[in-house]
């Protein structure tokens, strides 16, 4: 795909009236440039100040799915492609708002079923048949999300139908509407207003039409829409968790520019150079972040020196980095025993290879790659069991974000597939105690449903940002503990948070403490937080696992 459709105006190509499918496929091509040029915005979204606000990549990782089947179409009629588009957006589809997108795509290609070219009454139709579908993919629909974005945008098509039938004057106005509608989220859901952000999917969405938007009136799609942050606020410490295949290192330049800075000039600039691009100001001095490959480590140095002073440089090895945060975990891949034919299959997704052999010790089919900050697609789950000697399937998914996925995943096979609809490794580790491998399917499902419900979790890690959530004060960088994904507590230490979620869930109540511990926590740290939780709870048995999950320090099972 190219990185920015190339035609400086597109309103004289459409007829205004009505579009083809190669038509509906350059949109969709602009949609994707657009959104992924703005993922990181629409990924800074996100509520809790933790390390998986992975809403832009989602919904960009589910947009490439659905193009990718498409690029190399010639297919003219308007229908063919839509479904086209669909299939790829549902197979492709990752996380909550993945799915729901892709449950968008799949109401819109119904509603446009077989009709060689579409006008502007069947695109309100396909805007309205897309909104119900998605509606109706979601058990609980919660309001002041992307679910309200796309209401909003049929509600506004309707309406607009007896003021213009021009498609690009539609569009324009479905593109104010979608970012009204995203400004008002924190309005319809408090946990948004309370940290000052508004719904991610529902911008993601904005994003999407606003790039269909951009392509015909010409504009560029691959400058950032972001503004320059002040310098208190750049996150530069997570930035790890973004490093893509060529990343060598990483460059930071504080600078002063000699002139005004023309941004838009700056972005263009540095994305040739390299990626994770962060930009800064304060009183006069900007910082500029980037990830660079060897061969560019001193093109963005030599960039800000001709523009200005540069006040100071840090460099830091991310491969380095990276094999250092690796080497104390062992990265023995899991044994997976053999299904029997006719037996039940368990999928488990995970997020660390140490929690991955725990998984097949306790007898999984097979395990799929994922978590916090990298769900896995539609696709990636059904690949996981469609060729096991057996048509007895139940799903893992272990995370929240995933449930809507493995459901998805559930409608696409003639196999009997059901989803236990687990949210944490230790609920999903739980269920895994009640598999009879030879057992009655339904009953089975059963006792991991009831299962789940005796487990709580805790979970730790480093905050992403400054917020107050749920009476909870956070400054970004402290240690923060989530009890069952709601935030509990913020404190200077891994021990206290430690201790601290162990209180909040009363684990004197308990028997077991199972504390499965992270990629990033070193070693030594382990045996002191084991001796320190056996000081304050003597009478419960505690357990040592190592996860090797990324950013989380650690996963505590509580049961």
């Amino acid at each position: 795909m190219s990185a920015n459709p190339q035609i400086h105006n597109h309103q004289d190509n459409l007829t205004h009236k009505e579009i083809n499918g190669q038509d509906l496929k350059k949109l969709v091509e602009a949609s994707l440039t657009w959104l992924r040029t703005n993922q990181q915005i629409v990924n800074s979204l996100n509520v809790f100040p933790v390390p998986d606000g992975d809403t832009g990549t989602n919904m960009v990782l589910t947009m490439q799915a659905a193009f990718d089947e498409v690029k190399d179409s010639s297919e003219e009629n308007l229908g063919e492609i839509a479904h086209t588009i669909a299939h790829g957006a549902l197979m492709g589809a990752r996380g909550n708002s993945g799915v729901i997108l892709s449950q968008i795509w799949r109401g819109f290609a119904r509603s446009v079923d077989n009709l060689p070219t579409m006008d502007t009454p069947n695109f309100v139709k396909a805007i309205t048949v897309a909104r119900d579908t998605a509606y109706k993919g979601v058990v609980r629909p919660v309001e002041g999300t992307i679910l309200t974005v796309i209401k909003d945008l049929a509600s506004k098509a309707e309406s607009a139908l007896d003021v213009t039938d021009n498609l690009v004057s539609m569009l324009e106005l479905l593109v104010e509407e979608a970012n009204a509608s995203v400004q008002r989220t924190p309005e319809l859901l408090p946990v948004l207003k309370e940290a000052n952000v508004v719904d991610s999917g529902g911008k993601g969405l904005y994003f999407i039409f606003d790039g269909m938007l951009r392509y015909i009136n010409g504009e560029v799609l691959d400058v950032t829409d972001a503004k320059v942050k002040p310098l208190a606020e750049m996150a530069l410490a997570n930035t790890m968790e973004q490093i893509e295949p060529g990343q060598d290192f990483e460059v930071v330049v504080d600078f002063r520019p000699q002139k005004e800075l023309d941004l838009s000039i700056f972005y263009d600039n540095l994305e040739q150079m390299g990626t994770s691009i962060q930009v800064g100001e304060g009183d006069g001095i900007y910082r500029m972040h980037i990830h660079v490959p060897t061969e560019n480590l001193y093109k963005p140095i030599d960039y800000t020196r001709d523009l200005g002073v540069v006040t100071k440089v840090a460099i830091e090895n991310l491969i380095d980095q990276m094999e250092n945060q690796q080497g104390g975990c062992n990265r023995t891949q899991p044994t997976i025993t053999p299904i029997q034919p006719g037996h039940i299959a368990v999928i488990a997704v995970s997020p660390g290879v140490g929690i991955s052999r725990v998984f097949a010790s306790l007898g999984v089919a097979a395990i799929v790659e994922g978590g916090q900050t990298m769900n896995p697609s539609t696709q990636e789950i059904i690949h996981a069991f469609e060729k096991l000697p057996t048509d007895k399937i139940i799903i893992l998914p272990n995370n929240k974000n995933i449930i809507l996925t493995a459901k998805s995943a559930t409608e696409l096979s003639v196999k009997k597939v059901a989803v236990v609809p687990t949210s944490s490794i230790p609920q999903g580790l739980t269920a895994m105690m009640r598999l009879i491998p030879s057992g009655d399917f339904d009953s089975v499902i059963d006792e991991m449903n009831a299962a789940i419900e005796e487990v709580q979790t805790g979970e730790i890690t480093i905050a992403t940002r400054s917020v107050e959530i749920d009476g909870v004060e956070v400054e970004e960088g402290q240690v923060i503990g989530l009890l069952n994904g709601k935030l509990v507590l913020s404190t200077s230490s891994l021990d206290e948070a430690c201790l601290g979620i162990l209180e909040a869930a009363h684990a004197q109540d308990y028997e077991l403490i199972t504390l499965f511990y992270g990629a990033d926590l070193p070693k030594k740290d382990i045996p002191i937080l084991e001796n320190l939780i056996q000081e304050k709870y003597p009478d419960q048995e505690i357990e040592i696992q190592e996860g090797c999950q990324p950013h989380y320090y650690l996963i505590i099972s509580i049961e």
